[in-house]
């Protein structure tokens, strides 16, 4: 079964933030996943952390094994050190799904 999260970040430098997407998206649809909806968030009115949030989207994956299977995977990971950890302060899982 499908399974579907829903991530909020917050985004320091959205050039970097940019290139860790480019970089990492065929990785990710090779593990049969992609972005559902993307937004960037001007305010948020109610949370359920402290962690700052600017930036909201959904991210599935065909099923569990290859969600784990890609955030595991090693060249993404050397993306993710490359961009991702300059880029972004905080990440909030607002929930995780089966789809």
């Amino acid at each position: 079964m499908a399974v579907e999260m829903l991530v909020g970040l917050h985004i320091i430098d959205d050039e970097a933030y940019q290139s860790y997407r480019d970089e990492m998206t065929p990785i990710l649809q090779g593990y049969g996943g992609g972005f559902g909806y993307d937004f960037k968030v001007s305010a948020v009115l109610k949370s359920q952390t402290v962690a700052p949030i600017n930036r909201v989207f959904t991210i599935y994956f065909s099923d569990a094994e290859s969600m784990n299977s890609f955030f595991s995977n090693d060249q993404y990971l050397k993306i993710r050190r490359q961009y991702f950890e300059q880029s972004v302060t905080d990440t909030t899982i607002i929930a995780t799904y089966e789809r």
